[in-house]
């Protein structure tokens, strides 16, 4: 028997450990727009899913951004049935519309896309093809934003969506690997004409960047690159953790009573001084969620003004949220108000959109 070539073989032991504890009593979702990580990955796991006893299924999301797209979709779909996927099938979005640039727009669409047919089929999770090259090109992209350790940190292996795990096996694996399986296969990819588009940031750093810093440094810089991301994530991780213990502590009640729970538009500024500020920092995050300042339109400006009213307070005036939520100090203590008085004693309380605490991607 031949020896399975190496490329295939590397990303069938990615997905194994990807599935190795998932429910077996419900199937599992691949997200597969036709390209070559993601072909390799669908490939992998109807070799996979089977011999692990999990049932597995395709979804295709057509953006409608090119010509074609619709029959790509479909013809994806058609090839996932005839290798055994079930259910298989191709999803048009609308993506023209939406808030953010093309690339954000497309990626709220396709997740939307994905978490709905993830609740159709009752599907534990869904796994996307997203490589090592992918997570480097997002942790360059974050230091030119000038990113903390949370955009250092790239995308998780795994987070959840709406109820829905999100799984990225391919994150050890390079884009060459998937290549390769995809033509050690037989399998023609896709080539997004998006992902060679030099109007997208990705693209130009995909194709000028990345090949600089390997021909100066040496190809190990991707993996570095990745490892700075696991790293970052680790520490993420933990100081997410001690903030919301923090954040427990902080709370109060108007008037200063604490509180171990319940609608909460305070902060004892006392508490909040005595934190680190990376700890801090952190809380004043989960707080302007909580109160309903978008996650999307909530910046660094935002967090730092709110931090100003803890660390360098002169009397200043209220701190601005996204959402007409204004911070402001009285005394000992960080309260939030809108048009009508403080935010908790609006009827119904905090419009808050419930988080796990400040957005990952």
């Amino acid at each position: 028997m031949a020896a399975l070539p190496p490329p295939v073989a590397a990303i069938r032991v990615a997905v194994r450990r990807a599935l190795t504890d998932v429910p077996r009593d419900r199937p599992v979702l691949v997200a597969c727009s036709g390209g070559a990580d993601s072909l390799a990955l669908a490939a992998a796991t109807a070799f996979v899913a089977p011999r692990l006893g999990v049932a597995a299924g395709l979804v295709s999301v057509d953006h409608g951004l090119q010509a074609g797209s619709a029959v790509r979709a479909a013809e994806v779909a058609q090839w996932a049935r005839e290798v055994g996927f079930a259910p298989a099938e191709a999803v048009a979005v609308q993506v023209a519309g939406r808030p953010g640039g093309p690339e954000a727009a497309a990626r709220e669409a396709r997740y939307q896309a994905l978490v709905g047919a993830a609740h159709r089929y009752d599907a534990s999770t869904v796994l996307l093809g997203h490589t090592r090259d992918d997570q480097a090109e997002t942790v360059l992209l974050a230091l030119a934003r000038g990113a903390g350790s949370r955009g250092l940190a790239g995308m998780p292996v795994q987070r959840e969506l709406a109820g829905v795990v999100l799984s990225r096996p391919l994150l050890d694996v390079s884009r060459e690997q998937t290549r390769k399986a995809c033509a050690m296969l037989g399998l023609t990819p896709w080539e997004d004409p998006h992902n060679t588009d030099d109007r997208y940031a990705r693209a130009r750093v995909r194709a000028e960047v990345l090949p600089v810093l390997v021909r100066t440094l040496g190809p190990g810089v991707l993996d570095n690159l990745a490892r700075t991301a696991r790293l970052a994530a680790a520490d993420t991780a933990a100081l997410d953790e001690l903030a919301r213990v923090g954040y427990a502590e902080a709370r109060i009640t108007p008037g200063g009573t604490r509180s171990a729970g319940g609608t909460v538009d305070g902060l004892a500024v006392s508490v909040l001084a005595a934190m680190p500020a990376a700890v801090r920092t952190r809380v004043l995050h989960l707080w302007a969620r909580e109160l309903g300042a978008s996650p999307a339109a909530l910046s660094h400006r935002h967090v730092a003004a709110l931090d100003a009213l803890v660390t360098a307070w002169r009397g200043q005036g209220p701190a601005h949220l996204p959402g007409g939520i204004r911070a402001t100090r009285r005394g000992a203590e960080l309260l939030a108000e809108q048009d009508g008085g403080l935010v908790a004693e609006r009827d119904g309380g905090p419009v808050a959109e419930r988080g796990q605490g400040p957005a990952v991607e």
